[in-house]
């Protein structure tokens, strides 16, 4: 993606024009970092298998154990799955199908058609996708029920998580709300400004603590948890959330979240 169509996109979703000379807003450092930020510290941080074995190196989190990992998917006939697994690609976000006992290979073939194309690299321009094995993997699944445990993002600077992005209701109804070390509400993303307060979770210190210690060395990363009767589980990690297109309610959020963030002085 050139810079000229990221503006371009960036206009239409936020209606205002980018500011990537001097960035105050969350928003425009992510496009800033999309547009210019090439610096080795992003290799990985898009590359699911490749975080799961760093933070299974630099934190005390539950990583789901990967039971195959390949590009055949007619591979997974021979291999021995558990009752529940999910399927998703290595390189790239909001693909994942959860799946049950021996799977139907040919069904998973048409379902995932396109999967291993470079969608965040070639269409968004994330740049640290296009450093990311392009695989499927299949992992174990965190939670039971129907539905996916609630999914708590850390926006975490230098090493220091300051704030949780909460996310219900996936797959057709999700919200995002944000609360800070305290467990005091901030923000939402729009449509989430009369949601009910969502209770704290389980050694909600701990997890701050987790999140910090996976996004040590990084000026920012966004580290995403789940806490399953109160363990602590990792999901992956991105240095693009919403690709720098989300939306605040207050929007002065967005100067909030990044004021914490110190942009490096150096690109490469």
């Amino acid at each position: 993606m050139t810079i000229a169509r990221r503006a371009l996109v960036y206009v239409y979703r936020h209606r205002r024009l980018p500011n990537w000379h001097n960035p105050k807003r969350f928003t425009d450092k992510v496009n800033w970092r999309i547009v210019r930020d090439r610096r080795d510290v992003l290799i990985g941080t898009c590359d699911k298998l490749a975080m799961k074995r760093r933070v299974a190196s630099v934190a005390a989190v539950r990583v789901p154990q990967t039971y195959w990992t390949g590009t055949d998917l007619r591979e997974l006939a021979l291999v021995d799955l558990p009752g529940d697994w999910v399927l998703k690609p290595n390189h790239r976000t909001a693909k994942v199908i959860f799946g049950q006992n021996k799977p139907d290979i040919e069904t998973l073939i048409a379902q995932t058609d396109g999967w291993l194309d470079e969608e965040n690299w070639a269409q968004s321009g994330e740049w640290a996708y296009g450093h990311s094995a392009r695989v499927f993997l299949v992992e174990e699944r965190i939670g039971t029920g129907p539905k996916p445990p609630v999914d708590y993002q850390f926006y975490v600077y230098d090493g220091v998580a300051k704030y949780a992005m909460v996310i219900t209701g996936r797959p057709s109804d999700t919200t995002a709300t944000f609360y800070d070390r305290d467990w005091c509400r901030v923000a939402s993303n729009p449509g989430g400004e009369h949601l009910p307060h969502a209770d704290a979770p389980p050694n909600l210190d701990e997890m701050f603590e987790v999140a910090g210690r996976i996004g040590r060395g990084f000026d920012f990363i966004r580290v995403d948890l789940y806490n399953v009767d109160g363990t602590i589980w990792f999901g992956e990690t991105t240095p693009y959330p919403v690709s720098g297109m989300g939306r605040f309610v207050p929007d002065d959020f967005d100067f909030e979240l990044g004021s914490h963030w110190q942009l490096p002085s150096s690109t490469r």
